[in-house]
């Protein structure tokens, strides 16, 4: 395939009108045909349902936040809003769906909730069958209540793992017709802020960026009761770098073979080799954004590619990738988007 297409979820606080789809030509190697997609208040982060046929966003309307569900054209891309569910309070920022693209779940950082919504049939959106509230703090100045960062299902589909920056936990609920119910919690190192998480192709291991300590935590997961054990910790900026950074995205090669992590501040991607025996990681390199603040990036359908967003400076970087040694190769770095913040490609059907 020539080419590959996606959506960008940006901040609207600027120059920026909503979601953006864009083209990755692979022959070009080049990313074009950037155009508003939807125009809604800061959609920060979106997730495309397995078949391409549905996007789901997060949504500020005025002073209320929550999640918008789209219908996405198959012959242009287009979306259609098919509805929007808000409530008073800042918006969610994390929306993942599950594999039989019938639970959505959202994670609230400012109001430290988990909210899970069931699909109609179209795609819609019925109201929250859980809002699942976490309470406590940490030791740093910005834990001072809970803030939760992600949200998503386990690869056994038993359960929904919630990773909440503001109290160092992952929490895991067991998940029936939609409702959440707590079943078991891991607690991070004090302080070290967890933001996002990503899960090995065996089910069994998951990665997860902390934020204020900027490491990858490597974890083993339980199926049989949904708990966690950490089995390393490695981190994601030089010993020496002394300057402020803020852990970001953590994305993972579907070979499992590496494991990407972003560096706000440092405006790096770390990359890890995985042991194929263990899983734990093994630092390859540090490699710049070439951009302010890269918030989220993504690896294409092909995973010959990787584009990185940077928020604070408006634009995309895209680079090759290497699949036998993990390493990256700047392509294209001045491909301007105003406050990008996620990027995600349609799936290879």
């Amino acid at each position: 395939m020539a080419k590959y297409y996606g959506y960008i979820g940006t901040y609207t606080k600027g120059e920026s009108k909503g979601i953006y789809t864009f083209a990755l030509d692979t022959e070009l190697k080049k990313l074009e045909e950037i155009e508003v997609a939807a125009e809604l208040g800061n959609p920060t982060y979106l997730t495309i349902s397995k078949d391409n046929r549905h996007l789901y966003s997060v949504v500020k309307n005025g002073e209320d936040g929550g999640v918008a569900a789209y219908s996405i054209d198959e012959n242009d891309q287009s979306l259609k809003l098919l509805n929007s569910l808000t409530s008073a309070g800042s918006p969610p920022c994390h929306v993942s769906i599950d594999e039989a693209m019938n639970l959505v779940l959202t994670a609230n950082y400012h109001k430290g909730t988990v909210e899970s919504y069931l699909t109609n049939d179209d795609g819609s959106l019925q109201p929250a069958s859980s809002i699942m509230e976490h309470k406590g703090s940490g030791p740093d100045s910005r834990q001072e209540k809970a803030h939760t960062h992600y949200a998503g299902m386990t690869p056994d589909g038993k359960y929904a793992a919630a990773v909440d920056l503001g109290t160092d936990e992952l929490i895991t609920y067991e998940v029936q017709d939609g409702k959440l119910s707590k079943k078991s919690v891991f607690t991070f190192t004090p302080g070290s802020g967890p933001r996002h998480l990503t899960f090995h192709a065996n089910g069994k291991t998951a990665y997860v960026m902390t934020e204020f300590s900027s490491e990858v935590v490597v974890l083993t997961y339980s199926p049989e009761d949904g708990s966690f054990e950490q089995i390393q910790a490695i981190k994601t900026i030089p010993n020496d770098f002394t300057e402020n950074n803020q852990g970001s995205a953590i994305h993972l090669s579907s070979d499992n073979r590496y494991v990407y992590a972003g560096n706000r501040g440092h405006d790096t991607i770390a990359v890890f080799a995985v042991d194929e025996n263990t899983n734990t990681l093994t630092f390859v390199e540090h490699t710049s954004t070439y951009g302010n603040w890269p918030r989220d990036f993504v690896l294409d359908p092909s995973e010959q590619f990787i584009i990185a967003s940077n928020q604070n400076s408006s634009n995309l970087s895209l680079y090759s990738r290497d699949a036998q040694t993990g390493k990256l190769t700047l392509l294209q770095q001045d491909v301007a988007v105003p406050d990008p913040v996620c990027v995600k490609f349609l799936h290879e059907q």
